[in-house]
Parts: structure tokens; C-alpha cells; sequence
């Protein structure tokens, strides 16, 4: 077929998980709006409307199916950039998902206009006895009204009831349904006062001020306008509503009633939702000999090598060293991007770095409202313009780095080795650190990657070469490492020492440090008050409907909770099998420790950081500022609280069930516990004098105790090295996980098999499985695994395309197209 240049199409991204791009027609009208990386409206299917993103242009029409037209262009200038789409392109070749996978992770939601049913009457409609009586209630709504949401349907109606109506009278052609666009971004606003001009002169206001003599509330309300908005000063002054009623004293009704005498009128101006900082901005601290020689040498690295892993042991003042280079960066015109793996730190670190940079540096993470992303999307957008508070600087989490950057220049991953970097659901399952050195590439950026403990992977690329490689083994001020003390549970629980979860050792230091004025922090990996509740009669657990889980049980809210689909019943009384009322708590969570220490220290302010209470991020802010103005003295939480939170007056760190850590079944166990234990440790002693930490096992000689009593990472790094290639895992092998879900096990199961059969036919002895996983059923869905293992010599690309041919050829199959298949690459 030949090219015909008069006609133009477009191939779009819609926020959907399909296979390949469609391709829609660009009519005469919108052509010379049409531009790469705009949002334009399109229906997709029979009646669905969606926003979808421009991804390129050209006039070769689509052979195997009728083309619909683009309905509209929803923006002036493109909302993603090439420097973005290209990285979305690796994002979806990489990890194996769909463009429109990345567009759904990529974009906040206030972006993305989809359409909602309108429910309109039938104005036509005449056969009114046919209509029964419930019917009635729904037509007589839409009567007074032109149309009508099914959302808005269901606040005068249950919603059971409502769809069954609507469809009856659908059928019966007394309603018609259209689709309409809904904007979620909505810009914030103020009203601000302004002063009708025909009385912008003295001769006028006089006269209004005699008109006005009488009503005293509404001649003050003028004089306070006129001194607000410096009338005749020359440069008259805008007057927020608000402030003219407060400086008033009266109510708004006095004003409206100026209003209508059209002595005012009011203006709505567009404002920011991000807040400015207007404290006077503090030069970079002065570092020391070691940092000073830790950032000449990460410079002197750049020079050769884009990326550089700066091993700093824990209170080495590696924050210090970002922030002078961050303003090197700055200064130079480019923009930084700050990756932290958990929003409690950003929420802690943005203190700091706004005392050095203000209004350039701008905080991204999912605690914050839709409105907000959007208004930082827009601010980076705009980066070009004159505006004094454009952000050079973002400060944010994983999602961060989908922002519309146009002039990276750097890229810091603080705590790089964090698996709180990865995401797991929904797809794209990425990596953000690994992502981010290659956005930083795209960008011709330099990625700074920082650890106390970095990741096995990381330090491999270092001594390998790949990576430059810079060490800081100093703390700041030359404070002493923690002592850390072994406290042994099992020879404690056998001389009969423990007290409930604790050892004499543990309890005795916290009184200490109580004693003395310090702080303690305590840290157990698992939330709830304990992990599962049980019969002491018959062994009954209460488990999850959905799940194969048993239900953690929360004392707060007196429910036992699934964590993985949200099931929750009320806490039993009785057994539901023999009904004995003989139900016992087993194990124990953060919030049994909050119960219970505060019974042995009722005179201590404790709090609890974990997922149950930060749902907010004023949550966060709180717990971390009592915690940093003395007024908690015992901080409990999950891993929250192991991820470089930087406090002054802590002297005991206690972790509470190291066992858990160390026997976890992942060949990244030993890792991970090394970090977590190293991390929290490094919460101790950070200012003053030194601290203590105090790891509560019964493993006393395990091999990953020994190395974090010693600090010696390098010796944890060379034990894992050594099995990581014996068994061919990362780095000397890719990993991909695919888990194959149903509802039906023997689908599950047939179909995993029939897939390893095939892939092995390929891949040979790098298929492993199929195995049920820890957790067999979530959300009622049956689950099945298979890995994956990839030599690093061999190609990725390769092997990744063969993967997905065997995948789609297993979904072509009919018994199979229910079969939900989730790839994860480089699982963590």
C-alpha cells in the first residue's frame, strides 16, 4: 500500500496493560496540534474514553483494523518529554511490561482524564405505564436535572438497587447513557477583594463614604480595604478575602452585601499548593579531612565513570558530601535528583536540605494529594521560565524518577542498597536505583549510589570495575562505632531470665538510658500485636478466607487482619472449633511491644512507627519531630526505622528477634540481615558519646551475627560472593520470576507445568520449578512459581524475547485466557 502524505496518524499510549500501541487518525482540524508526548482524549473500544499520550506521528495506516479519530488535544505544550518516552520504552523492554504499564506508573492521576457513564432522560419517552413504581424514584431525580452520574445515582439510592434500575429503564428506552470526560486535576484557589474603579478616585469615595454612613460594619470593611490594598500609594495591592474579613472583625455577609451594591467583586487567582520556604538559606557545613577527600575522589571519578558507589559507614556525614555536590551541580545549571527508599526519610532529610537550598528543592512521594504531584509535574515542566521558585532539586522516592526532567545532572540514591527501591505491584515491577542509572545515562548525568551497607550487586560492580569506588571509614567527629552486646534468648529462656520478650540485658540498658536522659529505639520487624492467634485446647488458627495466611491479630482495633488482601474479622472470644474460650496470642509485633513496655517503663513517652501508624504523612512528620525534640523516649518500629534517620540523643538501639532475619528462606537472607542490623545499630551514639545496641538471638554464633558485632562487611561480602556464583545467582546471574495465577489449582497447575516443559526445551537447567510459594493463595487466586536464571555473559535481550513467546503462545491456549501471569525481573 502507498504512502499517502495528506493523511497523519498517531500512535498513542493509553493506560492500559496491552500488547501493542493502536494507532488513531489525526483530522485536518487537530493536526497542527497534535504534537509527541501531549495528552489527547481517544475512545478505545465501544464506549470508553481515555487520555492517552502521543507517541509518535507518521501517515502509515494501519492494515488490520479501521482507524477512530483523535477527539481532542488536551495540551498546549507536550507533558512528556523524549528524554521520558525513550526511558519508558527501556522501562517496558526491561521488566517486561506493557507501555501502558509505565504510563499508569508514571503519571499522577490528575493527569489522566477517563470518562464516567451519564445517565440522561429520554425526553422522547411517553410509554409511562410500563414504568413500576421503584423506577419512578430514578425519574423523577433526572427530571429537574440534564444528567446525572452513576456515582452521584448512588448517593440517593443503593447501589444494588440503582444498576438494577437503570438497566430496566435503559431497556425500556426511558434513559439514554453517554460517556463524559472527567478532569480530576482541579487548580486551588483564593478569592481575593477588589475595589470597583468607577470609586478608585478621593471625590469618589467620599461620596461612597457618606452613602455608607449609616452602616458603621461596612464603612470599617472599606477602610480596611483601602489600608490593605494601599489604594493610593500608586502600586495597589491585591487583598485576600479572608484577611479583609479577619482585619475587620465581620462577617462575610456584610461584604457580599458591598458586592451586590457592586461597590466590590471578588477574583479567583490560581495558587500554588506547594509551599514556600522564607528563611534565610545557611551555607554548607565545613566537612572534614576524610569527607573533604571523599568528594575530590568521587569528582576525580566522574571525570571517567558515570556512576560511583560511596561506601560510608553509618554517621560519616555522607549527607554532607551530597549536599556539596548537589550545589556544584546546581550552580553549573543542572538539575538533582535525591532518591531515598522510604518517605519517612524524605520527611526528616527535606529539613536539612531546605536550610541550604529553599524554595529549589521540591518533594515527591505517594503520601502526597494528586493536585500536588500534578503541580510539581508542572513546576519541571516550566523549568525554562524566569520563575523564581522552580525546583532544581527533587527529593523523592522511587516514583520520583518518572519526573519530567529536561537537564539532569545528577542523580544521588541514598541507602542504595534498600529493596524499598523495588516495586513489586502492581507491573512495572522496576527497580528504581537500577532505573535511575539509566535515566541518568540518558540524561549524560552522573549517579551517585550511597550505602553504610550496599547491596551485594553494587559492590561487585565496584571491584569489578564498573563502577568507581569510594570509601569513607570515619564517623563524624570521630565518634566511636556502638559497642554491640549479644544477648543470648536461648540460654536466657533457659535459666528462666527472660521477661516476656525481653532479656534482663535489654531492659537493664533501656533503664539506663531512661536514666541518663536518652533515647532508645527498638526494633522488631513485624507490625500487629502478634503474628497469629491460637486454641491453646485444639490448635484452631483463625486464617484468611482469601489467603492460605493466618490472620495477624491487631490489639488497637481488636481485628485479626490479613496483610495481604485486607480480610479482617473481629478478634474471636471463643475457638470457632471447639469453642473453648481458650485463644492465645503466639509471637508478637510492634504493637505488643508498645503494650508491653510500657508496663515495664510507665514512666516513658513511647511511640510505634510502623505501616499502621504512618497512614498519613503528617504521620510521619509527628512521630519523627517528637522523637527529635526529646518528647518520645522509646521509638518502636519496623524496618522505618533502620533507614538512616539521623537523631542526636539515642544511646540504645535494641533488636528484638534477630532470628527472624537470619532464617528467612531467600537466598538474600544473610544480606539483608547483615544491613538491617548494621542500619539500626548505626542509629546509636551518632552524636555524643558511644552507643549500644543490643541484638537479642538465639543463633549467638551465626555467621552474619559475628560479622555485624565486628562491623566487617567485607568479610559478609566475600562468604555471600563465594555462594552467589557457586549457585548461580545475582550478579553472576539475571534472575526472572514468573508467577502464574488462577482461580482453579488444576489450572494453575497444568498450565505451570505445560510453561516449564516448553521453557526448558530453551533454557534447559535455568528454569526452575514450578513451586507453590511460601503463600499458596492470595485473593483467592491460586499461585504457582518459576525462575528464570540468565548468565550475565549471555544476551538479556535474547532470552527475555523467547520468554515472552513462550508466555503469549501459553495465553493463546482457550482454557488459559483467564490465567493471570505476573513477570518479575530482578525479584528482590
Amino acid at each position: 500500500m502507498g504512502v499517502n502524505t495528506d493523511i497523519y496518524f498517531a500512535d498513542i499510549i493509553l493506560p492500559l496493560n496491552l500488547l501493542k500501541l493502536y494507532t488513531y487518525s489525526i483530522t485536518n482540524e487537530l493536526l497542527p496540534f497534535v504534537e509527541v508526548g501531549k495528552r489527547v482524549i481517544v475512545q478505545f473500544g465501544a464506549k470508553k474514553f481515555y487520555t492517552g499520550i502521543v507517541k509518535n506521528i507518521h501517515n502509515k495506516k494501519p492494515q488490520d483494523y479501521e482507524t477512530k479519530e483523535i477527539i481532542s488535544v488536551l495540551d498546549n505544550n507536550p507533558l512528556i518529554n523524549n528524554i521520558q518516552l525513550a526511558f519508558w520504552e527501556w522501562i517496558s523492554g526491561y521488566y517486561l511490561c506493557s507501555l501502558g504499564d509505565v504510563y499508569k506508573a508514571a503519571l499522577p492521576s490528575g493527569f489522566k482524564l477517563e470518562s464516567e457513564s451519564l445517565v440522561l432522560l429520554n425526553r422522547n419517552f411517553s410509554n409511562f405505564e410500563i414504568i413500576e413504581e421503584k423506577e419512578e424514584i430514578l425519574l423523577n431525580i433526572l427530571e429537574n436535572r440534564n444528567s446525572i452520574t452513576i456515582k452521584e445515582i448512588n448517593t440517593f439510592l443503593p447501589q444494588n438497587k440503582s444498576l438494577s434500575l437503570i438497566k430496566s429503564l435503559l431497556d425500556k428506552g426511558a434513559i439514554n447513557i453517554e460517556q463524559k470526560i472527567i478532569d480530576v486535576y482541579k487548580p486551588k484557589s483564593e478569592k481575593y477583594i477588589q475595589l470597583n474603579k468607577e470609586y478608585c478616585s478621593e471625590e469618589k469615595l467620599n461620596e461612597l463614604f457618606k452613602k455608607l454612613e449609616k452602616y458603621k460594619k461596612q464603612t470599617d470593611l472599606l477602610m480596611n480595604y483601602i489600608s490593605l490594598s494601599n489604594l493610593f500609594s500608586g502600586k495597589i495591592q491585591k487583598v485576600k478575602k479572608d484577611t479583609l474579613l479577619k482585619q475587620s472583625n465581620v462577617s462575610s455577609q456584610i461584604l457580599n452585601t458591598l458586592i451586590k451594591k457592586n461597590i466590590f467583586f471578588t477574583e479567583n487567582i490560581e495558587i500554588s499548593r506547594l509551599k514556600d520556604y522564607s528563611e534565610e538559606l545557611l551555607p554548607a557545613n565545613q566537612l572534614n579531612e576524610y569527607q573533604q577527600k571523599a568528594l575530590y575522589d568521587i569528582k576525580e571519578i566522574f571525570n571517567n565513570k558515570d556512576v560511583v558507589l560511596l561506601h560510608g559507614i553509618t554517621s560519616s556525614g555522607k549527607t554532607e558530601i551530597y549536599i556539596q555536590l548537589i550545589k556544584e551541580y546546581i550552580q553549573k545549571g543542572k538539575q538533582v535528583l535525591y532518591l531515598l527508599p522510604e518517605i519517612a526519610l524524605t520527611t526528616q532529610i527535606i529539613n536539612r536540605l531546605k536550610k541550604h537550598f529553599g524554595n529549589e528543592i521540591g518533594v515527591y512521594h505517594s503520601k502526597f494529594s494528586d493536585s500536588e504531584k500534578v503541580e510539581i509535574w508542572k513546576n519541571l515542566i516550566d523549568s525554562n521560565s524566569q520563575k523564581v521558585n522552580n525546583y532544581k532539586i527533587i527529593l523523592g522516592v522511587r516514583s520520583s524518577i518518572f519526573l519530567p526532567f529536561s537537564n539532569l545532572g545528577l542523580v544521588v540514591i541514598d541507602e542504595e542498597h534498600e529493596n524499598s527501591f523495588k516495586q513489586y505491584d502492581p507491573s512495572p515491577r522496576y527497580n528504581a536505583r537500577d532505573a535511575a542509572i539509566y535515566l541518568s545515562r540518558l540524561h549524560n548525568a552522573k549517579t551517585l549510589l550511597g550505602s553504610a551497607t550496599p547491596s551485594i550487586e553494587s559492590y561487585f560492580n565496584a571491584q569489578q570495575n564498573k563502577y568507581g569506588f569510594v570509601e569513607l571509614d570515619k564517623r563524624y567527629l570521630d565518634i566511636k562505632l556502638p559497642k554491640v552486646i549479644i544477648a543470648d534468648t536461648h540460654e536466657a529462656t533457659k535459666k528462666n531470665l527472660m521477661k516476656s520478650h525481653f532479656t534482663e540485658t535489654l531492659l537493664e540498658n533501656i533503664q539506663e538510658a531512661l536514666d541518663e536522659k536518652k533515647q532508645v529505639i527498638l526494633f522488631q520487624n513485624r507490625r500487629g500485636f502478634s503474628p497469629f492467634l491460637q486454641c491453646s485446647s485444639c490448635g484452631w488458627i483463625p486464617k484468611c478466607k482469601n489467603c492460605d495466611v493466618s490472620l495477624t491479630y491487631h490489639k488497637h482495633i481488636n481485628h485479626a487482619v490479613c496483610h495481604y488482601c485486607g480480610y479482617s474479622i473481629s478478634t474471636p472470644d471463643a475457638c470457632h472449633a471447639c469453642g473453648c474460650f481458650s485463644m492465645e496470642t503466639k509471637g508478637f509485633g510492634t504493637e505488643k511491644i508498645e503494650d508491653e513496655i510500657a508496663i515495664f517503663f510507665p514512666e516513658a513517652k513511647v511511640a510505634r512507627m510502623d505501616l499502621d501508624t504512618t497512614r498519613s504523612r503528617k504521620s510521619y512528620e509527628n512521630i519523627i519531630y517528637d522523637f527529635e525534640t526529646n518528647k518520645t523516649n522509646i521509638l518502636i518500629g519496623t524496618q522505618m526505622v533502620t533507614k538512616g534517620l539521623d537523631f542526636d540523643n539515642v544511646s540504645i538501639v535494641g533488636i528484638l528477634n534477630a532470628d527472624n532475619l537470619l532464617y528467612y528462606p531467600d537466598f538474600r537472607a544473610n544480606e539483608r540481615s547483615f544491613q538491617l542490623m548494621t542500619q539500626v545499630s548505626g542509629r546509636a551514639g551518632r552524636k555524643n558519646k558511644q552507643g549500644k545496641v543490643i541484638i537479642q538471638t538465639s543463633s549467638s554464633k551465626h555467621p552474619v551475627i559475628t560479622d555485624v558485632f565486628n562491623n566487617d562487611y567485607l568479610n559478609m561480602y566475600k562468604t555471600q560472593i563465594i555462594e552467589r556464583k557457586q549457585f548461580k545467582f545475582p550478579p553472576f546471574y539475571r534472575l526472572v520470576s514468573i508467577t502464574l495465577k488462577h482461580k482453579k489449582i488444576e489450572v494453575v497447575n497444568e498450565a505451570s507445568n505445560n510453561l516449564a516443559k516448553e521453557l526448558r526445551k530453551i533454557f534447559g537447567k535455568q528454569i526452575l520449578g514450578p513451586e507453590f510459594p511460601l503463600v499458596k493463595r492470595i485473593s483467592n487466586l491460586h499461585l504457582k512459581n518459576l525462575l528464570l536464571k540468565i548468565d550475565v555473559t549471555k544476551s538479556q535481550i535474547k532470552a527475555k524475547e523467547l520468554l515472552i513467546k513462550e508466555l503469549n503462545k501459553l495465553k493463546t491456549i482457550e482454557k488459559y485466557k483467564s490465567l493471570q501471569i505476573a513477570i518479575d525481573v530482578d525479584p528482590m
